[in-house]
C-alpha cells in the first residue's frame, strides 16, 4: 500500500487536494508547543489542504505562526461573515474579516475564500457574492466558495459563481448524498465537513442520537478486521465518487494517525458500500 495520500482536482479551481483535509477549529485548549507539533504534523501527515475560519478561535493564528514557513505545502481555505456578536452579512464586515485573516494568517492571499452559512436572502441582501469577487479581483483571493446545506444548496448551484461549496456528509448525515454529485456535475469542488460524524462518542465529539443509527444500521459488522468505526465511516464518505476533500479535524496525533491509515486503505469495497447504504435505507437514514 502506498503511503502517499490520494488527491483529487476541486472542481474548476484546478487545486491538486489531498482527498483528506484537515479542519483547524480545534476544540480543545492546546499549548504553544502541542499546537506546533500537531500543525506540523499534519502536513507530515502528508495532507495538503488546511481548512480554517475567522471565528475558530486562534486557529488563524497558530497556523500564520507555525505553518508559514511551510507555505508552499499547502491549498489554504478561510471563511468570512464571522463576526464576533455572530455572523453579520454585510461587505464592510466580509471584508473586515478578510483583512484580519491575512494578518492572522500572515500572507497577502488565501486560495479559497468561503462564506460561512449565510441563507439565500441573507446573500442576496448583503450583496455578498459582489464582495467576494472584489477580493478576488484585488488579488487577496483566488477562488471563492460557499459553507451551505439544503434548502440553500439548489440555489447557490443555479447562480454558477461559487467554485467551491463546503457541505456536511457521512453515513450518519446523508442528507446531501445526491447532491454532491450535483454539485460536482456543475464544475465545482466538493469540500465535506463532518465527514467522520465527529467521532464516535466517548472516543470524539459525535451526537450519541447520530452514532446510533450505526449500531442500527449495523455497519459495525461490515468493518475490516482490526478498523475502527470511525475509520470505517471516513472510507464510506471517501467512497462517495464526488467527494473531492473531506475536512476532519483533531488534535489527537494518534487518531490523526488512525485517519490517513483510514485513506490510505481506499474507499469501501464496492459490494460493502451497496451493503451499508442498503442498511441505512432500511433503517430510514436516506438521501433527501
Amino acid at each position: 500500500m502506498s503511503n502517499i495520500l490520494p488527491t483529487a482536482t476541486l472542481g474548476r479551481t484546478g487545486l491538486e487536494v489531498t482527498r483528506l483535509g484537515f479542519g483547524a477549529g480545534h476544540r480543545r485548549s492546546m499549548n504553544d508547543d502541542e499546537m506546533e507539533a500537531q500543525l506540523n504534523a499534519v502536513l507530515d501527515s502528508g495532507i495538503n489542504f488546511i481548512d480554517t475560519a475567522n471565528d475558530y478561535g486562534n486557529s488563524e493564528e497558530m497556523i500564520g505562526r507555525f505553518l508559514r514557513h511551510r507555505r508552499h505545502e499547502y491549498v489554504l481555505a478561510t471563511k468570512c461573515g464571522c463576526h464576533p456578536d455572530g455572523h453579520t452579512w454585510t461587505r464592510e464586515n466580509l471584508f473586515r474579516g478578510l483583512h484580519e485573516s491575512l494578518k492572522r494568517l500572515r500572507v497577502d492571499s488565501v486560495d479559497i475564500m468561503q462564506l460561512h452559512n449565510p441563507s439565500v436572502a441573507e446573500c442576496e441582501q448583503g450583496e455578498l457574492v459582489e464582495a467576494l469577487q472584489d477580493m478576488r479581483t484585488q488579488g487577496k483571493v483566488r477562488w471563492i466558495g460557499m459553507s451551505t446545506t439544503l434548502p440553500h444548496l439548489p440555489t447557490y448551484l443555479s447562480w454558477d459563481v461559487f467554485d467551491a461549496y463546503q457541505i456536511p456528509y457521512s453515513a450518519l448525515e446523508r442528507d446531501h448524498e445526491n447532491w454532491l454529485t450535483t454539485t460536482a456535475q456543475a464544475g465545482a469542488g466538493t469540500i465535506i465537513r463532518g465527514g467522520v460524524a465527529l467521532g464516535k462518542p466517548g472516543v470524539g465529539l459525535g451526537s450519541s442520537d447520530r452514532w446510533q443509527a450505526y449500531e442500527k444500521a449495523g455497519l459495525a459488522e461490515l468493518k475490516q478486521q482490526g478498523e475502527s468505526d470511525t475509520s470505517f465511516i471516513l472510507r464510506y464518505t471517501l467512497s462517495h465518487p464526488d467527494v473531492h476533500s473531506t475536512i476532519v479535524g483533531t488534535t489527537n496525533p494518534r487518531h490523526l494517525a488512525e485517519n490517513a491509515q483510514a485513506v490510505l486503505a481506499g474507499p469501501l469495497p464496492p459490494d460493502v458500500y451497496a451493503e451499508a447504504k442498503h442498511r441505512l435505507d432500511r433503517i430510514g437514514l436516506t438521501p433527501a
